[in-house]
């Protein structure tokens, strides 16, 4: 096993025993907590139904703060549909019931408005927004929907919308990547194959998530590059096997080496067809999409 997958299998149980040390991390770009990790709600007195739905996260597991887990709460609570559209949104009344200050609530506010969950109006105040004006390609919201009522909408949109954007990243990856690039997304299949071996499900999520994030980023597409974020958030929030990607398989690991392997051929048509199997590798997928015809 290489240095590097000993470096990120270690890294992972490190987190899931919550002995990181400081700045270890920082190598690997992946979510700092799941959406299983949050909290049963306390009870507030004399708070109505809709603000006391969604309890608050444990401190610091976004790494966010009283800002972070406001917005995070609000969000949730918008998402699925327990503070409905057109709700008002009352700072004095939110601070109080969530026991953060005016400033904190603020922030959060205008955090949710750029996502377009809120809309705030002189004389108005502020008001939840429809869901034709949420910004769904926004991460937290994709996270928000997949573990909300719209959890099953959220997957099958967001396994459609990889089928569009990854076997095309994956043909014009093909000659684009580096030498360092190339070794690299070896590396990732390399780790993903060791941690499938050792049980080990969190490290080949990661791995997975750096793999499919790293193959946008060299199909040299700057708008291709701008959703690898969604990537990133489809692979994290899929909760169940709605592609070849979220459980680990011989057959997963070998269309995800299939891909490398025509990457460093130069061969774009090739790259696309293993992307395109590696998509359709559980069944869940060809009722979304249909498999590749043979030729």
């Amino acid at each position: 096993m290489s240095t590097l997958a000993h470096t990120m299998m270690t890294a992972a149980r490190s987190v899931d025993s919550g002995l990181v040390g400081p700045g270890e991390l920082d190598r690997y770009p992946y979510t700092e907590a799941s959406a299983v990790d949050r909290v049963g709600a306390p009870v507030w007195d004399g708070a109505e139904p809709e603000l006391g739905r969604v309890g608050r996260r444990a401190a610091g597991s976004r790494g966010r703060g009283l800002h972070g887990q406001l917005v995070q709460q609000l969000g949730q609570m918008i998402v699925s549909g327990d503070l409905g559209a057109d709700r008002p949104l009352v700072p004095e009344e939110i601070g109080q019931r969530f026991e953060v200050s005016r400033t904190v609530v603020r922030e959060s506010l205008r955090v949710l408005e750029a996502k377009g969950l809120v809309s705030a109006r002189p004389n108005v105040g502020t008001r939840v927004r429809p869901v034709s004006d949420w910004n769904l390609l926004d991460p937290d919201i994709i996270e928000w929907r997949a573990f909300g009522p719209q959890r099953d909408d959220q997957r099958r949109e967001l396994s459609e919308l990889r089928w569009t954007i990854e076997p095309l990243a994956a043909r014009l990856a093909a000659g684009h990547g580096r030498e360092e690039v190339q070794q690299r997304l070896s590396d990732m299949v390399e780790i993903m194959g060791h941690s499938m071996g050792q049980g080990d499900a969190l490290t080949f999520s990661r791995a997975d998530s750096e793999f499919h994030g790293l193959l946008i980023q060299i199909a040299g597409n700057r708008m291709l590059e701008h959703l690898s974020g969604i990537v990133s958030a489809a692979l994290q929030v899929s909760g169940g096997p709605v592609t070849g990607c979220d459980r680990p398989t011989e057959s997963s690991l070998t269309h995800h080496a299939r891909i490398v392997d025509a990457l460093g051929a130069g061969d774009g048509a090739a790259a696309e067809a293993a992307m395109r199997q590696l998509l359709t590798v559980q069944p869940e997928v060809e009722r979304v999409v249909p498999a590749p015809r043979e030729h």
